[in-house]
């Protein structure tokens, strides 16, 4: 039997990491969790990060697709950063489990684009631990 994936052992994830995993505002606060992320098949990169957030015990949340480069991973903590305020979530462009948005239509992308200001990619966004 192989060992389970470290969020510590690599500079390289595996998705399966990084899907559930905790995420947090640089305040300290919850966010929520990853709930999945989309891949633009044309440049192989991950371009949207899928935020579950809201609702008691998972029932009633509503999920966000925010721009992967928004995201950072803290892997000292084992979690990932995204620098926006919880109320700004409360406002933002959603969509529930049984209703995803077509990912690649152009309104969708830019509706997303000007709610999310974007940040260069930082070093692969992995935060290295000290």
């Amino acid at each position: 039997m192989t060992e389970p994936v470290k969020f510590l052992s690599s500079r390289f994830l595996s998705a399966s990491t990084l899907v559930g995993a905790h995420v947090r505002n640089p305040q300290d606060e919850s966010l929520g969790d990853l709930k999945d992320f989309m891949i633009d098949t044309a440049s192989g990169k991950i371009a949207y990060g899928v935020l579950s957030f809201g609702g008691v015990l998972g029932i009633g949340n509503k999920l966000f697709a925010i721009p992967w480069e928004n995201f950072r991973v803290d892997a000292e903590t084992e979690r990932l950063i995204l620098d926006v305020p919880k109320e700004r979530l409360k406002d933002a462009p959603g969509f529930d489990e049984d209703h995803w948005p077509n990912f690649a239509e152009p309104t969708f992308a830019s509706e997303i684009r000007q709610h999310y200001p974007t940040h260069p990619a930082r070093d692969g966004n992995i935060i290295h631990p000290e």
